[in-house]
This record gives C-alpha cells, structure tokens and sequence, in this order.
C-alpha cells in the first residue's frame, strides 16, 4: 500500500515500531517521569538497543545507517509520547552524533561513534554560554594550544543531556581577535579532569525529565587530536549541525502537536456538556478542524527538509521553515488543546497541559523563531 507521505515500505515500518515502543514503554511513564524530573535511563538503555540513538549512523560505525525522513519520524513519534525523551534522543543524534559524523576523522568515528550509537553513552552538545545565546559567534570559551595539547576554560548553560552524557562536542576560541572565524570544534570526554558538571536545572516550565545542566571548563587538556574539523572552522560547522539539528525540532513540534490533537479528539468524543458530546459543537469541531490542518502542514514541512537534507540539497531554508513553523504549531495545538478541555486542561489530570509547557522550549532551543525567521528572510532577499 502506498503511503499518504511517500514513505518507503521500509520507512513505514520504522515509524510503525516507533510508534508501537512509545505507546508501550514511554507514554505509561511521560506523566510521572515528568512530575518527578528524572531521565530515566533504563528506557534510554532500551532505545539504544532500538537504534534509536543512532539511527543516520552506517552501520560500519555500530548505527542503523537510516535517512533523515526516518529519523524525522521517529523523533515524532517518541516525542508525541514524551517530549523530554524526544529533546534527550534530539540533543544526543543531531547535536552531538551529528558533527561527529559529519566532520571527524575517521579515528574518530571509530573511537566515538559505535559507543553513542549503540547507546552505552550519551552525547551533548556545549554551545550556549551566558553572553552567547542567538549571537552564538560571541562564544567566550577559550582553547588555547601548548605543545601537543588544548587547554579549555570558560562555561556553557542549558547544556541538554549534560548531566550524563559521556562524550560531548563543545566549541571554543582558538584565534581571538578574528571573530566567527577564530571559533573552534572539540570532542571531550565528560570524566576529562577540569570538565566539570555545574547547577542542574530544576522546576523548568517544561522537559522536565530531560537533563539540563551548567558545564565548567577549568584548565580541561584535550590531545591536540581531539579538534574537531579544521582549525577555525567550528562556527561554520556547528551552523551546519544546528541545520539538520532544526529538522529534530521540527519533527518534535509535530510529535507534540499530533498528541494534542489526539487528546483533544478524544476529549472532544467523551466529554459531554448540554446532552452531547462537545465535539458536536461547532466551535469545538472547528478548533479539532485546524489543529489537524496545521499539525499536517507542519509534518509535510518536516519531511520536505529532511528529504532535502537525504538527497545532499541545500536545507537551510527548509530546516528553519519547519522548525519556525512546526514549534509554533505545537504552541498553538496545546493552547487550543487546554481550551477543549476546559478547567480539566489546566490541572494534571490530563496531559495537555505538559504538553503546553514543552512546547515553548521549542521555540526558543536551537535557535528562536526569530533568529529562523531572520535566516529565512536573509536567504531570500540575499542583502548580505
């Protein structure tokens, strides 16, 4: 049978496994895991055995050697379960996997890859500093080289999946002075001395089960081997991850725009007010009507960008398109959501009032709507 989105025999396949994983192992646990803050690794350990930490990654390097429209799919579907398992499973492949893969040395893809793919570590992406958040070209890090090795000192915030990733990609100044293009790409072990673990976020609005941490670097040595592309190039690169990287967030938008919908049409068929179930109402139909048509959009956005990206076109466009439109989608769908459900949505009785409080971190991780809607709007008026 053919599917509605073009998907291979095998894509749907996937998706259906996914979905099937989600609905069994991560939706029963998403309220609680929620209530209590806590990354259960056991599930992590279980995704893993899955491929699901690394499903682009060749299977020479230990991965399912999957397309990004699987990956997108996947994403989804964890995410529709639970969007702090999806941003942990997001953060891990695109932020951290994702540069690896794309510009290690081939000792490094043997030496890192298999681990994280396989999912016996997890990976972090260090970016984000306190004066460097939007203008992510004012990193303050720095690496300065001695003989055969790096010495990194600085702080990063809101480092995802810190708290317990093993491996991470960090960027730092290697040339003051130059501006984005004294800006360098590392690989770290966590357990490196110097590499230290600051404040855990606690009582954030939203993911509250993914981990979000400080990292310190004091006086971190890495080997001279562990520079993560060229010298000087970490800026362009790290642009580069955050492209497929916006493809993640996309999916995720979907996976939590899709749960709304489903919550709410369920809600909408049991509920009853005046004799009849509300969805009989026109103003509740018509709320159901355009979640569906925008969660659609957005889903058809995701896989437009993540086609682009498997056929080697440029997707920049395309990933900040579905990541600008996708989180605001998702922000929309669980606000109507709440509204369908009345005062019930605005307790913890039902989950849509989680899925509101993750949805807004979508429009501000990996870049805010503005900074995509300022990469779009540059792209297509080509102003400089």
């Amino acid at each position: 049978m053919t599917s509605l989105y073009g998907l291979t025999e095998e894509q749907e396949m996937m998706r259906e496994s996914v979905r099937d994983f989600a609905d069994s192992e991560i939706a029963t646990i998403a309220s609680d895991i929620d209530r209590r803050e806590e990354l259960p690794l056991g599930l992590i350990k279980k995704m893993g055995e899955l491929n699901l930490l690394g499903l682009e990654v060749p299977e020479q390097y230990g991965g399912a050697g999957a397309d990004t429209v699987s990956y997108s799919l996947a994403v989804e579907e964890v995410t529709r379960a639970s969007a702090s398992i999806g941003l942990t499973m997001a953060a891990h492949n695109g932020l951290c996997v994702s540069p690896i893969l794309m510009f290690g040395t081939e000792a490094q893809k043997k030496k890192y890859l298999p681990p994280l793919a396989r999912g016996e570590v997890l990976g972090c992406f260090c970016l984000t500093e306190p004066q460097a958040g939007s203008d992510s070209g004012g990193t303050q890090t720095t690496a300065v080289r001695k003989g055969d090795k790096w010495i990194v000192n600085g702080r990063k915030i809101y480092i995802t999946n810190g708290g317990y990733a093993k491996t991470s990609v960090l960027t730092a100044v290697t040339t003051p002075g130059t501006g984005t293009k004294g800006i360098s790409s590392f690989i770290a072990e966590t357990d490196r001395p110097g590499f230290v673990i600051g404040t855990t976020e606690k009582r954030k609005l939203g993911m509250r089960a993914s981990n979000t941490v400080e990292i310190l670097f004091q006086d971190m040595e890495l080997p001279a081997e562990n520079i993560l592309g060229s010298e000087g190039d970490g800026f362009k690169n790290f642009m580069r991850t955050l492209d497929g990287g916006r493809i993640g967030i996309g999916a995720m938008g979907v996976g939590i725009g899709q749960a709304s919908l489903d919550a709410s049409v369920k809600y909408a068929r049991e509920r009853k007010q005046f004799g009849k179930p509300i969805g009989e109402f026109q103003a509740v139909a018509h709320m159901i009507a355009t979640i569906a048509t925008e969660v659609e959009a957005s889903r058809l956005l995701v896989l437009n960008a993540a086609r682009a990206k498997d056929a080697g076109l440029a997707h920049t466009v395309p990933a900040s398109m579905c990541k600008l439109f996708s989180s605001e989608v998702a922000m929309r769908s669980s606000n109507t959501a709440i509204q369908i459900h009345g005062g019930y949505g605005f307790t913890v009785d039902y989950p849509v009032e989680r899925f509101f409080r993750d949805a807004k971190l979508l429009e501000i991780g990996e870049g805010t709507s503005e900074i995509q809607r300022l990469v779009i709007s540059r792209e297509l008026l080509q102003l400089g």
